[in-house]
């Protein structure tokens, strides 16, 4: 173990809880943080907004102008 020797000044049954507790309440302090701070990862959370679908012309465009050039009006 390349720190061993830390567990001579500090015990384990010390150590190792306040190092996975810090690591916790690092993590939900950034995440918070996100939350607050952030509109897009609320929405996220949420699952968005559903989107409406697009209606799409079947016809190219270039073919409506030409039908539209040779109509007799």
């Amino acid at each position: 173990m390349n720190q061993g020797r830390l567990w001579t000044v500090v015990k384990p049954s010390v150590g190792l809880p306040l190092f996975i507790g810090a690591v916790a309440v690092t993590s939900l302090t950034i995440h918070f943080a996100v939350l607050t701070h952030t509109t897009w990862f609320p929405a996220f959370m949420q699952g968005g907004q559903k989107k409406v679908a697009i209606e799409t012309q079947t016809t190219a465009p270039a073919v409506l102008a030409l039908n539209d050039a040779t109509t007799v009006k």
